[in-house]
């Protein structure tokens, strides 16, 4: 039985067949925009280091069960031979160990940039959310107590939000480019560890954007794991078919040290600062 007259006319912003209709796209698409606003201004979050990364690698401790899994997984495909499966092996085993190096360097950042006086210093270790590198680098700043946001995307596989995350600072997204707004917007560094087609799509959209000028701050890039990055990227290619020039080659360091990381992501996101600082006077 209908109980008011309210239930035949909902208001608008009351009616959920509308709000999840074609017509009401542009209201989901600013809430995607006001709702993380107004929360990331609750927490008082003003800036992050954004951490990228592959969704496949798992922790040591987790290693061994997830490659006999993977065993009887890749057994059962057509034309497999013990060869590849011993590469494959390889390089799961290679994507544990940057799982434990972006765990480091995230601890370490959380811990330099949470402890400073000023408000607008204290950088927060951000991620996609997800399992594997992203999972990675929010545990890393949870372990030291700090705060860490990730930003995550409603997707059929390889998502959901890791269990180093609170609710306060979780965030779900629908709008694949909402989400990037977020995660630009708000970095102070970009940090890429090996990954698949989601790292490459955020890592080189942002390369693009400071190439470009759209984004006009001081935005260091670590790509972390030399090995990988020089053998899936071949930048001097790029150079030498004259699609990039060697000056767009200073848009980012590539790092195999915990510690040069870390270093190299102090000293330019302080020296951003003093401009920022300079511009403001």
């Amino acid at each position: 039985m209908i109980e008011s007259e309210k239930d035949f006319y909902p208001k608008a912003y009351d009616n959920p067949r509308f709000l999840h209709s074609a017509h009401a796209r542009s209201l989901r698409i600013l809430a995607e925009y006001l709702e993380p606003q107004s929360r990331l201004r609750l927490q008082k979050i003003r800036s992050t280091v954004v951490f990228f990364g592959s969704a496949r690698s798992v922790p040591e401790e987790e290693l061994e069960q997830r490659i006999a899994d993977l065993r009887k997984q890749w057994a059962s495909e057509l034309g497999i031979t013990p060869k590849i499966i011993e590469q494959r092996e390889t390089s799961f085993r290679r994507l544990s160990h940057y799982y434990q190096e972006a765990e480091r360097l995230a601890a370490k950042v959380a811990a330099h940039f949470q402890q400073l006086p000023d408000p607008r210093d204290r950088h927060v270790v951000c991620s996609g959310a997800g399992p594997g590198m992203m999972e990675a680098a929010n545990r890393g700043a949870h372990r030291i107590g700090a705060k860490t946001v990730g930003l995550s995307i409603s997707l059929p596989h390889e998502q959901g939000v890791n269990r180093y995350l609170d609710p306060p600072y979780t965030f779900e997204f629908h709008y694949f480019f909402m989400r990037k707004y977020w995660f630009v917007y708000l970095a102070r560094a970009l940090v890429a560890f090996p990954g698949g087609f989601g790292t490459f799509d955020e890592l080189f959209e942002c390369l693009t954007l400071i190439q470009t000028q759209k984004i006009r701050r001081k935005l260091p890039i670590v790509l972390f794991g030399s090995e990988y990055w020089k053998e899936v990227v071949n930048f001097d290619a790029l150079i030498r078919w004259g699609v990039i020039s060697p000056e767009d080659m200073d848009l980012f360091r590539i790092c195999d040290d915990v510690d040069d990381a870390y270093n190299y992501l102090v000293e330019q996101i302080d020296v951003a600062r003093a401009a920022e600082t300079t511009e403001e006077a």
